[in-house]
Protein backbone atom coordinates (compact mmCIF):
# COMPACT_ATOMS: atom_id res chain seq x y z
CA UNK A 1 0.00 0.00 0.00
CA UNK A 2 1.46 3.33 -1.02
CA UNK A 3 1.30 5.43 2.34
CA UNK A 4 -0.24 8.20 0.95
CA UNK A 5 -3.19 6.63 1.11
CA UNK A 6 -3.36 5.96 4.74
CA UNK A 7 -4.93 9.06 6.42
CA UNK A 8 -7.64 8.52 2.65
CA UNK A 9 -8.27 4.82 4.46
CA UNK A 10 -8.37 5.50 7.92
CA UNK A 11 -11.38 8.44 6.76
CA UNK A 12 -13.07 5.76 4.49
CA UNK A 13 -12.83 3.20 7.46
CA UNK A 14 -13.90 5.99 10.29
CA UNK A 15 -16.91 6.65 8.07
CA UNK A 16 -18.02 2.74 8.39
CA UNK A 17 -17.92 3.51 12.02
CA UNK A 18 -20.29 6.10 11.86
CA UNK A 19 -22.44 3.81 9.40
CA UNK A 20 -22.61 1.25 12.21
CA UNK A 21 -24.34 3.18 14.35
CA UNK A 22 -26.36 3.87 12.17
CA UNK A 23 -27.39 1.14 10.30
CA UNK A 24 -27.92 -0.95 13.72
CA UNK A 25 -29.11 2.22 15.36
CA UNK A 26 -33.30 1.48 14.44
CA UNK A 27 -32.57 -2.47 15.49
CA UNK A 28 -31.95 -0.93 19.24
CA UNK A 29 -35.28 -2.17 21.76
CA UNK A 30 -34.81 0.93 23.75
CA UNK A 31 -34.53 3.06 20.58
CA UNK A 32 -37.38 1.58 18.84
CA UNK A 33 -39.26 2.26 21.91
CA UNK A 34 -38.07 5.64 22.09
CA UNK A 35 -38.72 6.32 18.16
CA UNK A 36 -42.72 4.54 18.13
CA UNK A 37 -43.56 6.81 21.27
CA UNK A 38 -41.83 9.67 19.26
CA UNK A 39 -43.85 9.34 16.54
CA UNK A 40 -47.66 7.84 18.37
CA UNK A 41 -47.46 4.43 16.83
CA UNK A 42 -47.91 1.79 19.52
CA UNK A 43 -46.20 -1.23 18.10
CA UNK A 44 -42.12 -1.08 18.51
CA UNK A 45 -41.99 -3.52 15.17
CA UNK A 46 -43.22 -0.27 12.83
CA UNK A 47 -40.10 0.92 13.60
CA UNK A 48 -38.79 -2.11 11.30
CA UNK A 49 -40.22 -0.61 8.63
CA UNK A 50 -38.51 2.22 8.67
CA UNK A 51 -35.62 0.36 8.91
CA UNK A 52 -36.35 -1.05 5.66
CA UNK A 53 -36.13 2.47 4.18
CA UNK A 54 -32.61 2.34 4.23
CA UNK A 55 -33.15 -0.76 1.96
CA UNK A 56 -35.23 1.07 -0.78
CA UNK A 57 -33.01 4.18 -0.44
CA UNK A 58 -30.21 1.88 -1.43
CA UNK A 59 -31.92 0.22 -4.04
CA UNK A 60 -33.32 3.31 -5.61
CA UNK A 61 -29.73 4.83 -5.80
CA UNK A 62 -27.51 2.25 -6.75
CA UNK A 63 -28.01 1.94 -10.34
CA UNK A 64 -26.17 4.92 -10.55
CA UNK A 65 -24.26 5.47 -7.66
CA UNK A 66 -21.85 2.58 -8.67
CA UNK A 67 -21.28 4.48 -12.75
CA UNK A 68 -20.71 7.62 -10.88
CA UNK A 69 -17.88 6.49 -8.61
CA UNK A 70 -16.52 5.01 -11.83
CA UNK A 71 -16.98 8.00 -13.71
CA UNK A 72 -16.62 10.97 -11.21
CA UNK A 73 -14.02 9.63 -8.71
CA UNK A 74 -14.28 8.22 -5.28
CA UNK A 75 -13.85 11.27 -3.66
CA UNK A 76 -17.15 12.59 -4.88
CA UNK A 77 -19.03 9.77 -4.14
CA UNK A 78 -17.61 9.75 -0.25
CA UNK A 79 -18.65 13.55 -0.28
CA UNK A 80 -22.39 12.61 -1.30
CA UNK A 81 -22.63 9.55 1.04
CA UNK A 82 -21.42 11.97 4.19
CA UNK A 83 -23.49 14.91 3.27
CA UNK A 84 -26.74 12.06 2.74
CA UNK A 85 -25.84 10.73 6.35
CA UNK A 86 -26.04 14.05 7.90
CA UNK A 87 -29.28 14.55 6.52
CA UNK A 88 -30.47 11.28 8.21
CA UNK A 89 -28.92 11.09 11.34
CA UNK A 90 -30.60 14.67 12.03
CA UNK A 91 -33.90 13.53 10.16
CA UNK A 92 -34.28 10.71 12.48
CA UNK A 93 -33.05 12.08 15.70
CA UNK A 94 -35.86 15.02 15.43
CA UNK A 95 -38.83 12.93 13.46
CA UNK A 96 -41.98 13.75 14.55
CA UNK A 97 -44.11 11.33 12.44
CA UNK A 98 -42.87 7.86 11.29
CA UNK A 99 -43.44 9.52 7.63
CA UNK A 100 -40.07 12.05 7.86
CA UNK A 101 -38.73 8.94 9.92
CA UNK A 102 -39.28 7.43 6.47
CA UNK A 103 -38.20 9.98 3.94
CA UNK A 104 -34.80 10.60 6.06
CA UNK A 105 -34.08 6.52 6.42
CA UNK A 106 -34.19 6.56 2.55
CA UNK A 107 -31.56 9.17 2.58
CA UNK A 108 -29.64 7.08 4.70
CA UNK A 109 -29.72 4.32 2.54
CA UNK A 110 -28.91 6.54 -1.03
CA UNK A 111 -25.95 7.32 1.51
CA UNK A 112 -24.87 4.16 1.93
CA UNK A 113 -25.03 3.66 -1.68
CA UNK A 114 -22.35 6.26 -2.40
CA UNK A 115 -20.14 5.17 0.19
CA UNK A 116 -19.92 1.35 -0.97
CA UNK A 117 -19.64 2.40 -4.20
CA UNK A 118 -16.81 4.64 -3.67
CA UNK A 119 -15.23 2.68 -0.50
CA UNK A 120 -14.82 -0.62 -1.61
CA UNK A 121 -13.19 0.01 -4.69
CA UNK A 122 -11.24 2.23 -2.95
CA UNK A 123 -9.75 -0.17 -0.12
CA UNK A 124 -9.26 -2.74 -2.72
CA UNK A 125 -7.50 -0.51 -5.37
CA UNK A 126 -4.75 0.57 -1.86
CA UNK A 127 -4.94 -2.37 -0.15
CA UNK A 128 -4.42 -4.35 -3.90
CA UNK A 129 -2.56 -7.19 -2.27
CA UNK A 130 -5.51 -8.52 -0.27
CA UNK A 131 -8.87 -7.51 -1.15
CA UNK A 132 -10.43 -9.77 1.02
CA UNK A 133 -8.70 -8.30 3.99
CA UNK A 134 -9.38 -4.40 2.45
CA UNK A 135 -13.43 -5.18 2.51
CA UNK A 136 -13.56 -6.92 5.45
CA UNK A 137 -11.67 -3.73 7.53
CA UNK A 138 -15.29 -2.10 6.62
CA UNK A 139 -16.39 -4.46 8.48
CA UNK A 140 -14.82 -4.25 11.15
CA UNK A 141 -15.47 -1.18 11.89
CA UNK A 142 -19.33 -1.52 11.72
CA UNK A 143 -18.49 -4.27 13.57
CA UNK A 144 -16.73 -2.07 16.61
CA UNK A 145 -19.53 0.56 16.64
CA UNK A 146 -22.13 -2.09 17.31
CA UNK A 147 -19.83 -3.26 20.04
CA UNK A 148 -19.99 0.19 21.55
CA UNK A 149 -23.26 0.15 20.78
CA UNK A 150 -24.69 -0.72 24.07
CA UNK A 151 -21.90 1.70 26.10
CA UNK A 152 -23.89 4.28 24.19
CA UNK A 153 -27.48 3.56 25.40
CA UNK A 154 -25.62 3.03 28.64
CA UNK A 155 -24.07 6.47 28.81
CA UNK A 156 -27.13 8.48 27.10
CA UNK A 157 -29.23 6.94 29.63
CA UNK A 158 -26.30 7.25 32.73
CA UNK A 159 -26.72 10.76 32.00
CA UNK A 160 -30.11 11.21 31.31
CA UNK A 161 -29.95 12.43 28.10
CA UNK A 162 -32.64 11.30 25.33
CA UNK A 163 -31.31 8.57 23.46
CA UNK A 164 -31.79 11.04 20.00
CA UNK A 165 -28.29 12.10 21.30
CA UNK A 166 -26.86 9.09 19.25
CA UNK A 167 -27.76 10.09 16.07
CA UNK A 168 -26.95 13.87 16.25
CA UNK A 169 -23.58 12.70 17.10
CA UNK A 170 -23.36 10.75 14.44
CA UNK A 171 -24.54 13.17 11.74
CA UNK A 172 -21.38 15.74 13.18
CA UNK A 173 -18.97 13.31 12.78
CA UNK A 174 -19.69 11.74 9.49
CA UNK A 175 -19.98 15.66 8.71
CA UNK A 176 -16.53 16.27 9.94
CA UNK A 177 -14.79 13.11 8.12
CA UNK A 178 -16.78 14.41 4.94
CA UNK A 179 -14.70 17.96 5.40
CA UNK A 180 -11.43 15.70 5.78
CA UNK A 181 -12.28 13.77 2.94
CA UNK A 182 -12.17 16.57 0.57
CA UNK A 183 -8.16 17.07 1.19
CA UNK A 184 -7.40 13.31 1.27
CA UNK A 185 -5.40 11.49 -1.69
CA UNK A 186 -8.13 9.04 -3.32
CA UNK A 187 -6.99 6.60 -6.08
CA UNK A 188 -8.37 7.31 -9.56
CA UNK A 189 -9.74 3.87 -10.26
CA UNK A 190 -9.87 2.35 -13.75
CA UNK A 191 -9.72 4.36 -16.35
CA UNK A 192 -11.04 2.50 -18.83
CA UNK A 193 -14.23 2.32 -17.04
CA UNK A 194 -15.04 6.18 -17.06
CA UNK A 195 -16.07 5.99 -20.62
CA UNK A 196 -18.99 2.86 -19.84
CA UNK A 197 -22.36 4.03 -18.84
CA UNK A 198 -24.42 1.48 -15.88
CA UNK A 199 -25.72 -0.28 -19.31
CA UNK A 200 -23.14 -0.78 -21.26
CA UNK A 201 -20.98 -1.68 -18.63
CA UNK A 202 -23.62 -4.34 -18.04
CA UNK A 203 -23.76 -5.03 -21.60
CA UNK A 204 -19.48 -5.45 -21.95
CA UNK A 205 -19.71 -7.78 -18.34
CA UNK A 206 -20.05 -10.94 -19.97
CA UNK A 207 -22.21 -12.41 -16.83
CA UNK A 208 -22.21 -16.12 -16.32
CA UNK A 209 -24.71 -18.35 -14.09
CA UNK A 210 -22.43 -18.14 -11.83
CA UNK A 211 -21.57 -14.88 -11.11
CA UNK A 212 -25.19 -14.44 -11.13
CA UNK A 213 -25.66 -16.97 -8.39
CA UNK A 214 -23.02 -14.86 -6.90
CA UNK A 215 -24.49 -11.87 -6.80
CA UNK A 216 -27.38 -13.55 -5.34
CA UNK A 217 -25.39 -14.58 -2.52
CA UNK A 218 -25.65 -10.66 -1.69
CA UNK A 219 -29.00 -10.92 -0.90
CA UNK A 220 -28.83 -13.89 0.92
CA UNK A 221 -25.78 -13.00 3.24
CA UNK A 222 -27.60 -9.75 3.69
CA UNK A 223 -31.21 -11.24 4.99
CA UNK A 224 -29.02 -13.46 7.30
CA UNK A 225 -27.65 -10.81 9.59
CA UNK A 226 -30.59 -8.17 8.71
CA UNK A 227 -33.14 -10.64 10.34
CA UNK A 228 -31.61 -11.16 13.07
CA UNK A 229 -29.86 -7.43 13.99
CA UNK A 230 -33.42 -6.26 13.59
CA UNK A 231 -35.67 -8.92 14.99
CA UNK A 232 -34.03 -11.01 17.42
CA UNK A 233 -34.02 -8.40 20.71
CA UNK A 234 -37.24 -8.83 20.28
CA UNK A 235 -37.48 -12.64 19.72
CA UNK A 236 -35.22 -12.60 22.99
CA UNK A 237 -37.86 -10.31 24.97
CA UNK A 238 -40.72 -11.97 23.80
CA UNK A 239 -39.53 -15.39 23.33
CA UNK A 240 -37.10 -16.01 25.53
CA UNK A 241 -38.11 -14.07 28.29
CA UNK A 242 -34.81 -11.91 28.26
CA UNK A 243 -35.02 -8.74 30.71
CA UNK A 244 -35.55 -5.35 29.12
CA UNK A 245 -32.53 -4.08 30.63
CA UNK A 246 -30.17 -7.17 29.33
CA UNK A 247 -31.13 -7.94 26.03
CA UNK A 248 -29.58 -5.40 24.56
CA UNK A 249 -26.57 -7.53 25.21
CA UNK A 250 -27.12 -9.50 22.22
CA UNK A 251 -26.14 -6.54 20.61
CA UNK A 252 -23.20 -6.92 22.31
CA UNK A 253 -22.04 -10.67 21.54
CA UNK A 254 -23.26 -10.19 18.16
CA UNK A 255 -20.85 -7.33 17.54
CA UNK A 256 -18.33 -9.96 19.79
CA UNK A 257 -18.46 -12.41 17.23
CA UNK A 258 -18.23 -10.46 14.08
CA UNK A 259 -15.23 -9.11 15.31
CA UNK A 260 -13.72 -12.56 16.33
CA UNK A 261 -14.62 -13.96 12.79
CA UNK A 262 -12.51 -10.85 10.81
CA UNK A 263 -9.59 -11.52 12.52
CA UNK A 264 -9.54 -15.34 12.33
CA UNK A 265 -11.04 -14.94 8.71
CA UNK A 266 -8.34 -12.20 7.84
CA UNK A 267 -6.09 -15.23 8.47
CA UNK A 268 -7.49 -17.82 7.09
CA UNK A 269 -7.87 -16.28 3.46
CA UNK A 270 -3.90 -15.96 3.01
CA UNK A 271 -4.22 -19.52 2.75
CA UNK A 272 -7.23 -20.54 1.38
CA UNK A 273 -9.37 -18.95 -1.08
CA UNK A 274 -12.35 -16.63 0.07
CA UNK A 275 -14.81 -18.31 -1.89
CA UNK A 276 -14.93 -21.17 0.76
CA UNK A 277 -15.90 -19.08 3.38
CA UNK A 278 -19.27 -18.38 1.23
CA UNK A 279 -20.49 -21.89 1.92
CA UNK A 280 -18.67 -23.09 5.46
CA UNK A 281 -20.42 -19.73 7.20
CA UNK A 282 -23.80 -19.68 6.15
CA UNK A 283 -24.20 -23.56 7.08
CA UNK A 284 -23.17 -22.60 10.39
CA UNK A 285 -25.58 -20.10 10.69
CA UNK A 286 -28.39 -22.33 9.52
CA UNK A 287 -27.41 -24.74 12.34
CA UNK A 288 -27.66 -22.02 15.09
CA UNK A 289 -31.03 -20.56 13.78
CA UNK A 290 -32.52 -23.84 14.11
CA UNK A 291 -31.16 -23.97 17.46
CA UNK A 292 -32.11 -20.95 18.21
CA UNK A 293 -35.70 -21.01 17.06
CA UNK A 294 -35.92 -25.00 18.82
CA UNK A 295 -34.69 -24.35 22.17
CA UNK A 296 -36.04 -20.45 23.04
CA UNK A 297 -34.05 -19.75 26.39
CA UNK A 298 -31.63 -16.53 27.00
CA UNK A 299 -28.74 -18.65 27.27
CA UNK A 300 -29.00 -20.19 23.45
CA UNK A 301 -30.09 -16.53 22.58
CA UNK A 302 -26.82 -15.47 23.76
CA UNK A 303 -24.86 -18.07 22.27
CA UNK A 304 -26.78 -17.37 19.32
CA UNK A 305 -26.44 -13.90 18.78
CA UNK A 306 -22.63 -14.54 18.87
CA UNK A 307 -22.63 -17.17 16.58
CA UNK A 308 -24.91 -15.34 13.90
CA UNK A 309 -21.82 -12.48 14.46
CA UNK A 310 -19.61 -14.65 13.41
CA UNK A 311 -20.79 -16.77 10.98
CA UNK A 312 -23.13 -14.18 9.32
CA UNK A 313 -22.31 -10.81 10.00
CA UNK A 314 -18.85 -12.25 9.81
CA UNK A 315 -17.46 -10.69 6.66
CA UNK A 316 -19.72 -12.67 3.79
CA UNK A 317 -21.18 -9.56 1.94
CA UNK A 318 -17.91 -8.50 1.82
CA UNK A 319 -15.95 -11.24 0.28
CA UNK A 320 -18.58 -12.19 -1.98
CA UNK A 321 -18.27 -8.18 -3.41
CA UNK A 322 -14.50 -8.94 -3.42
CA UNK A 323 -14.85 -12.12 -5.34
CA UNK A 324 -17.15 -10.40 -8.11
CA UNK A 325 -14.16 -7.17 -7.91
CA UNK A 326 -11.74 -9.81 -8.76
CA UNK A 327 -13.82 -11.31 -11.40
CA UNK A 328 -14.81 -7.99 -12.50
CA UNK A 329 -11.83 -5.66 -12.49
CA UNK A 330 -12.66 -2.66 -14.95
CA UNK A 331 -16.05 -2.17 -13.90
CA UNK A 332 -15.52 -2.55 -10.02
CA UNK A 333 -17.95 0.41 -9.32
CA UNK A 334 -20.80 -1.14 -11.66
CA UNK A 335 -20.21 -4.83 -10.15
CA UNK A 336 -20.11 -3.68 -6.74
CA UNK A 337 -23.63 -1.54 -7.26
CA UNK A 338 -24.70 -5.02 -8.58
CA UNK A 339 -24.25 -6.85 -5.44
CA UNK A 340 -25.32 -3.87 -3.41
CA UNK A 341 -28.45 -3.91 -5.01
CA UNK A 342 -29.29 -7.58 -4.25
CA UNK A 343 -28.62 -6.55 -0.76
CA UNK A 344 -30.52 -3.54 -0.78
CA UNK A 345 -33.30 -5.39 -2.37
CA UNK A 346 -33.14 -8.22 0.13
CA UNK A 347 -32.80 -5.03 3.28
CA UNK A 348 -35.75 -3.17 1.82
CA UNK A 349 -38.61 -6.54 0.90
CA UNK A 350 -37.72 -8.54 3.33
CA UNK A 351 -37.27 -6.24 6.66
CA UNK A 352 -40.70 -4.81 5.34
CA UNK A 353 -41.95 -8.22 5.35
CA UNK A 354 -40.71 -8.61 8.83
CA UNK A 355 -42.31 -6.16 10.50
CA UNK A 356 -45.82 -7.75 9.68
CA UNK A 357 -44.28 -10.95 11.25
CA UNK A 358 -44.28 -12.71 14.52
CA UNK A 359 -40.68 -12.62 15.88
CA UNK A 360 -40.95 -16.75 15.24
CA UNK A 361 -41.95 -16.71 12.04
CA UNK A 362 -39.22 -14.11 11.34
CA UNK A 363 -36.45 -16.75 12.83
CA UNK A 364 -38.13 -19.52 10.37
CA UNK A 365 -37.84 -17.04 7.25
CA UNK A 366 -34.43 -16.56 8.49
CA UNK A 367 -33.64 -20.46 8.37
CA UNK A 368 -35.29 -20.50 4.90
CA UNK A 369 -33.41 -17.56 2.59
CA UNK A 370 -29.88 -18.95 4.68
CA UNK A 371 -30.45 -22.77 3.41
CA UNK A 372 -30.59 -21.00 -0.03
CA UNK A 373 -27.41 -19.32 0.30
CA UNK A 374 -25.73 -22.25 1.28
CA UNK A 375 -26.94 -24.03 -1.75
CA UNK A 376 -26.06 -20.68 -4.04
CA UNK A 377 -22.76 -20.95 -3.04
CA UNK A 378 -21.89 -24.74 -3.02
CA UNK A 379 -22.92 -23.96 -7.01
CA UNK A 380 -20.46 -21.08 -6.96
CA UNK A 381 -17.47 -22.84 -5.28
CA UNK A 382 -17.73 -25.77 -7.76
CA UNK A 383 -18.11 -23.77 -11.01
CA UNK A 384 -15.45 -20.93 -9.19
CA UNK A 385 -12.12 -22.29 -10.87
CA UNK A 386 -13.62 -22.27 -13.84
CA UNK A 387 -15.20 -18.90 -14.06
CA UNK A 388 -11.40 -17.20 -12.74
CA UNK A 389 -9.58 -18.74 -15.65
CA UNK A 390 -11.90 -17.17 -18.15
CA UNK A 391 -11.50 -13.68 -16.62
CA UNK A 392 -7.61 -14.29 -16.65
CA UNK A 393 -7.55 -15.22 -20.57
Amino acid sequence: MDKKYLPSVVILYLNYFIHGIGCSLLSQQVVKEMLAAQWGVGDVMTVTAVAAALGLGRLVSLPFAGPLSDKLGRRISVLIGAASYVIFFIGIAFSPNIQVAYVAAVLGGIANSFLDTATYPAVTEIIYKFTGIATMGIKFFISIAQLLMPFFLGVAAGTSLSYAALPVAGGIAIGILGVLAIFAPMPAGNAAAKSESFISSLKNANFSVESIALILIGFTSTATFQLWLNCAQTFGKEIAGIPSESVSMMQTYYSAGTMVALVVTSLLITKFKQVRFLVIYPAISVVMLVLVYLVKTPMICFVGAFVIGYAAAGGVLQMATATVNDLFPNIKGTITSLVMIASSLCNYTILSAAAKMSSMQVIMMNIVITVIGVLLAVFVNVRYGSLLAKTEQ
